[in-house]
């Protein structure tokens, strides 16, 4: 007869939950009883994976703040080629801030303010000679929301290989763009339609396709699919599947189970409230492939995150 759990010595008891050992590179681990989220003691610390041999981008203490207020500090990661790389954590963390970086979008933003290192298929992306417009043609941005101009389908399509001055049939390259978002089946009878006429989904694939007809290296993503519906949704995510061939893809998500469905590495981020409820401090917790991430975290954060128990 099993005796009762309460006369088992709490000291000897092998159940005890006990720190987890630290991992090499990684975030420190952290006790369960210890103080975490939703307002962490974050200890950041390098986690840089060397397990990625070809990276399309390696960022070194990398921090961005607005005026004086830190959003994100200290990222060191390995973004790996044609791969999915998903960035999770809770809203405030960083995230989107942070893929921002990587074609210096926040350049567009006056009081935004970037430290530390990126670099591209090792050149500096803040170097003095960059051209930050050939840098998003080489890394396209598709946003939240589907923002197509109020064009025709055609006309969204080709809007940045006219910019650029692309030479080729423009015709080519729009059906080009057009089949690699899945896209031209759909349209290739309405191209001189107005984009606006498109369901969601539809939109949100011409707004892939109008990235990729600039040919990218790289196709971050900000949250592409928390507009749409689950249809749209399987619809983007098989693309993404098909477009990693080619194309290596940073995604930000907040739908874990969509972060664990595409992508094959995962970063997971967290906020640290610092001094105030105001000083909300994104920071890099744990980053690796995301089968391991999502069944066998090194940090109790992350475990606590992915299953639930907070975000």
């Amino acid at each position: 007869m099993v005796g009762d759990v309460s006369d088992v010595d709490p000291a000897s008891d092998p159940r005890e939950e006990r720190p987890l050992p630290a991992v090499q590179r990684q975030v420190p681990a952290v006790a369960a009883g210890q103080a975490h989220a939703p307002v962490p003691a974050v200890g950041h610390s390098d986690v840089i994976d060397d397990a990625i041999e070809s990276p399309v981008f390696v960022t070194e203490k990398l921090s961005v703040s607005y005026g004086t207020s830190p959003a994100v500090v200290d990222v060191s990661l390995r973004v790996p080629e044609k791969q999915i790389t998903a960035f999770i954590g809770p809203s405030g963390c960083g995230k989107s801030t942070l893929i921002r970086c990587f074609n210096r979008m926040n350049d567009l933003i006056p009081a935004a303010k970037v430290e530390g290192t990126v670099r591209y298929h090792g050149v500096s992306l803040y170097g003095g000679d960059i051209d930050s417009v050939q840098v998003r043609q080489r890394i396209g941005m598709v946003f939240q929301k589907p923002n197509p101009f109020p064009k025709s389908i055609y006309d969204n399509v080709a809007f940045g290989p006219k910019v650029l001055g692309m030479k080729g049939s423009m015709d080519q390259i729009v059906e080009q763009a057009l089949r690699r978002a899945s896209l031209w089946d759909d349209v290739k009878d309405r191209l001189k339609d107005n984009a606006f006429g498109m369901s969601g989904g539809q939109q949100q694939r011409l707004c892939i396709a109008r990235a990729l007809a600039t040919n990218p290296d790289v196709l971050l993503m900000d949250e592409p699919c928390s507009a749409l519906d689950p249809i749209s949704t399987g619809r983007i995510e098989d693309l993404m599947h098909e477009l990693k061939k080619t194309v290596s893809i940073v995604i930000v998500t907040h739908n874990m189970q969509q972060a664990a469905r595409v992508s094959d590495r995962t970063a997971f981020f967290i906020v640290d409230m610092g001094s105030s409820e105001e000083a909300r401090i994104g920071r890099l917790v744990e980053y690796g492939p995301t089968d391991r991430i999502f069944t066998n975290p090194h940090d109790i954060r992350t475990e606590e995150y992915v299953s639930g128990k907070f975000g």
